[in-house]
Order: structure tokens, then sequence, then C-alpha cells
């Protein structure tokens, strides 16, 4: 694939966490041609982990929206007025809307036009948020390159996000398996203990398939007839599923007859 690079570390997203000023410093001229995605996939297709896969193979940046919205309830960043604005509202428990989500990405947009490319996980979630993109990214001259789609059987769902585990301490997550003899309770990253999130229990999980379906599937619609939507089974090992994805987006590069 004439777009993949040799592994290597290049991600910073020092610049997307904090917002302007923080700049990048992603070396210019690594990749060649850069890739600019989103990813798509209900909770607990693997997302996350595709995106650290693919931009081990590809060199695109992984910007992800959870990263940004744990910076704002941290107050890690710059206070601008939509940071600001989704600090109070999650202060109050309330839900963030698109437009306010959608300024947050605009003030990013040094990151969109990264030289390394990007990988957009968790953004767009709703038409409204997909068209909000289509407009930042045509006021920077930028486009979309394909939206991958990861798809997986809903038991399968509810079997892996029932079994996730997060540490308190780094908030690292990982699966607890059946096959391990005595269960993990202590993270393998910092020894921090190990919970499971209320949203990630069976019932909870099902309500969250369901509010998944009903936002995203005009939004796979919308992808669809731009001609940008590539599905990917998510089944079988991250590696297998990055192999599909990287022979998805080759397949498009490929003239048709």
């Amino acid at each position: 694939m004439a777009r993949v690079m040799d592994k290597q570390d290049t991600d910073d997203r020092t610049a997307w966490r904090q917002g302007p000023p923080a700049n990048c410093s992603v070396p210019h001229g690594k990749v060649q041609v850069p890739w600019r995605l989103v990813l798509l996939g209900a909770p607990g297709v693997g997302k996350g982990t595709q995106a650290e896969l693919l931009h081990q193979r590809l060199g695109a940046c992984h910007l992800s929206t959870g990263d940004l919205l744990r910076a704002v309830s941290r107050n890690h960043c710059v206070q601008s007025p939509a940071m600001m604005a989704a600090q109070e509202l999650m202060r109050h428990g309330a839900l963030i809307p698109d437009s306010t989500i959608c300024e947050m990405v605009r003030e990013r947009s040094e990151c969109l036009r990264c030289s390394g490319g990007f990988l957009l996980d968790g953004f767009p979630r709703t038409l409204g948020q997909a068209e909000a993109l289509h407009g930042i990214l045509h006021d920077e001259k930028l486009s979309l390159d394909a939206v991958v789609d990861y798809e997986l059987p809903l038991s399968e769902i509810i079997s892996r996000l029932s079994s996730r585990r997060t540490c308190e301490k780094c908030e690292s997550v990982c699966t607890i398996t059946p096959e391990v003899s005595t269960p993990q309770d202590s993270c393998r990253h910092c020894g921090g203990t190990l919970f499971q999130r209320e949203d990630d229990n069976p019932e909870a999980v099902s309500v969250r398939l369901k509010v998944y379906e009903r936002d995203t599937a005009p939004l796979i619609q919308y992808y669809k007839r731009l001609g940008l939507l590539l599905s990917v089974d998510a089944s079988g090992s991250p590696e297998e599923i990055c192999a599909r994805t990287l022979n998805a987006l080759e397949h498009r590069l490929q003239p048709t007859v």
C-alpha cells in the first residue's frame, strides 16, 4: 500500500488534548501521503485498539473525543469558550450539544491539518456532527479518504463489554477472560485496582447499543451516499481486524475498471 509507513511512534496528541496554542510535534515529511479517516463502530468493537494499530501502520494521529472530554473534566486544556461551556455542562451532568462538540473540534483544526493525517474516533456521532465536520474540512481545504465502520454481532459486543474492566488509577482498560484461572484484579500497566463501569453491565450495554444504532444509522447512510463507507468485520484478533482494514483501504486506492 503506497501510503503505509514503517512502524514508529509519531503520535503526538498534545495539541488535540490541550487545544491552541499547544503545537503538534509530528515531524513533517514522515508520511508521503496522509490518510484522513473516520472510525465508526458500536461500543465494544475495539475502535480505540484499531486506531492505535492503524496509527503504527499509517502514521496518522489518533484523535479521540474521549481523550478530549477527559482533558476537559480534569481542566488539562486551554479554557476556550467552547471548552468552558463543555466543562460547565459536564459539571452538572448535562449532555454536551453537537454545537459545542463541533466547536471544540474546529478549535483544533491544526490537528486536522497534521502532515501525518488523522484517525477520528468518537466524532462524528450524529448526522449533524458529520455535516459540521464536512464544513470544517471544506474550510481547511481537506477531505476524508474513507469512513471505516467496524461491524460485530450484538451478542459478541455484549460479551466483550461485560468482561471489560477499567483501572481506577490510569484508566487503562482490560478484558477479564474466563480462560484465566485466577481473576485479574490489578492493572497490568500500573498495578491499580480494576473496576467495572456501570455502563458496562449487560443491561446498560443493551441500552447503549440501542442509542448508538438510533443515532448512527443516518450517519452510516450519509457516508454511504458519499461513497466513503468501508464496512469491516470486527471479529477475531486485533491484528486480524487491522489487516482487514488495511486491505479495505488498499482496495479503495486501486483504480476501478
